[in-house]
C-alpha cells in the first residue's frame, strides 16, 4: 500500500535554487511547520550558472555548486527529498504523488520545476550536446579535457547558454564557433550594439561566430550549415529552454509559456504558487537566477501573508570572452538604444529609461535597477558620473 503523509506545511516541488530561497525566506520569517523538498536530481540543489563558466573551466570544485550545504537542511529542519519527482498534483484535494507511489499532502505548495532545453530537431540533432543540468556539465567537461589542444568545437545558438560555453570552451585553449540564426547575438534580444560589441571581443578571444546562419545537420564530429561541414570534435546546442509546466496544467493552474502567478508568485489555485523558469508573471518569463531566488523569496512571503515589497528591475547576468555582461530591465531592441559611457548600453522609450546593459562593472548593479525600476533617464547621467 502506498505510504501517504498528510502533515507538510509546505511541499516545494522542485530542486533549485527557487525552492531553496523559499525554505530559506520561511525560516528567516518563523516559520515553524514542516517543510518537504522534491528535486528529481540526486544532487542536492544546486545554483545552475557556474555550469557554463566557472566549473565548465574546472575553475570550481562541484560541491560548491551548491545551494546551500546538505547540512543546512537539517539544521533548518527541512526534509530533502533528492532523486525523486512529482508525477500528480492535485490541487483541490492539496496532495501531490510521487514516482514511488507515496502521496504527500500540503497546505501549500511551491510549484518550481524549471524548465528544459529545447531539442536541435534537424537530422543528427541528438548528436549535440545539451547544458542544463550538473551532469550536463560534467559530461560536457569530460569531453573539452579529452579533445586535443586546439581542437574545433561547433556552439550552435548565440544567446546566453552558447556565448558562455563558447567563451569558456576558447579559455580552456580550443577554438570555438558560435553559429546563431538571428543577424545578431541573442537572437537580437539585446540589441544591435551589445550584438557588435560581443563579436568584436569574442573574435579576439579566438571563437568564431556566424550570424543568420541554420544548421542543417549534426554528426558526432562535424555542424553542417548548409553544404559546409564545420569540423568539430563534439557539438553543443544551447537553442533555449521551454517551461516544464505540464505538471501545472494537469493540476488545473492557468498556464502558457509558463504557470501564471500574480506580484505574489500565486497561481490561479490558492494553495499554490510557483517560481523560477517555470512561472510567468504579467507578460514574460524570466529565465535566470536572480529571478528564481526573488521568485521564491517572494512566494515565501506571501504564503505567510507578508508584505512583498517592491519588485526591482529584472537582472540577468552572464560573461562574453572574458567580460562580464549584467542586463537591467526589459531591453527591447525595437526602441533606442545608446552608449551613454564606456561599458553601459542604454535602452530608452522616449524619455523613459527601459535598460541597461553593464559591461565589466561599469556602474554599481543596484543603482542601475534603481534607475530601470523608476524609468528614471534624466537620474541616469548624474549616476553615471558618480560610478567609478
Amino acid at each position: 500500500m502506498a505510504e501517504r503523509t498528510d502533515a507538510i506545511d509546505v511541499l516545494l516541488v522542485g530542486g533549485g535554487v527557487a525552492s531553496v530561497r523559499c525554505a530559506r525566506t520561511l525560516r528567516r520569517e518563523g516559520f515553524d511547520g514542516r517543510i518537504v523538498l522534491v528535486g528529481e536530481e540526486q544532487t542536492p540543489p544546486y545554483n545552475r550558472p557556474p555550469l557554463s563558466k566557472e566549473l565548465l573551466r574546472n575553475e570550481l570544485p562541484d560541491d560548491l555548486v551548491l545551494a546551500e550545504p546538505e547540512r543546512w537542511y537539517e539544521r533548518r529542519g527541512i526534509t530533502l527529498l533528492t532523486g525523486r519527482r512529482v508525477v500528480r498534483l492535485d490541487s483541490d484535494a492539496q496532495m501531490a504523488t510521487l514516482d514511488d507511489g507515496r502521496r504527500l499532502g500540503f497546505e501549500r505548495c511551491l510549484l518550481a520545476t524549471g524548465a528544459e532545453p529545447r531539442a536541435l530537431r534537424v537530422p543528427g540533432g541528438d548528436n549535440a550536446m545539451l547544458l542544463r543540468t550538473l551532469a550536463d556539465a560534467r559530461r560536457l567537461r569530460t569531453a573539452a579535457t579529452a579533445a586535443e589542444p586546439g581542437a574545433p568545437v561547433a556552439v550552435i545558438g548565440g544567446g546566453f547558454i552558447g556565448l558562455e560555453v563558447a567563451s569558456s570552451m576558447a579559455t580552456l585553449g580550443m577554438r570555438p564557433t558560435v553559429i546563431e540564426l538571428a543577424d545578431r547575438l541573442w537572437s537580437g534580444s539585446l540589441g544591435t550594439l551589445l550584438s557588435d560589441w560581443a563579436v568584436e571581443r569574442l573574435d579576439v578571444a579566438g571563437v568564431r561566430v556566424h550570424l543568420g546562419a541554420a544548421v542543417s545537420r549534426v554528426e558526432q564530429d562535424a555542424a553542417w550549415i548548409g553544404d559546409e561541414r564545420l569540423e568539430a570534435a563534439f557539438v553543443v546546442a544551447g537553442i533555449g529552454v521551454r517551461p516544464r509546466q505540464a505538471l501545472g496544467a494537469e493540476a488545473g493552474l492557468e498556464v502558457g509559456d509558463g504557470v501564471v502567478t500574480d506580484a505574489g508568485q500565486r497561481t490561479s489555485h490558492p494553495a499554490v504558487w510557483a517560481a523560477g523558469d517555470v512561472a510567468r508573471r504579467d507578460t514574460r518569463r524570466i529565465e535566470h537566477w536572480h529571478a528564481a531566488r526573488e521568485g521564491g523569496e517572494r512566494a515565501a512571503r506571501s504564503m505567510l501573508g507578508l508584505e512583498i515589497g517592491p519588485d526591482p528591475a529584472p537582472w540577468v547576468f552572464s560573461e562574453v570572452a572574458g567580460h562580464s555582461i549584467d542586463v537591467i530591465g526589459a531591453v527591447d531592441p525595437w526602441r533606442e538604444e545608446r552608449w551613454v559611457r564606456e561599458g553601459v548600453v542604454a535602452h530608452l522609450d522616449g524619455p523613459r529609461l527601459i535598460g541597461l546593459a553593464i559591461i565589466d562593472a561599469a556602474m554599481p548593479v543596484e543603482r542601475a535597477r534603481e534607475l530601470v525600476s523608476v524609468g528614471d533617464a534624466a537620474a541616469l547621467a548624474g549616476a553615471l558620473q558618480a560610478a567609478p
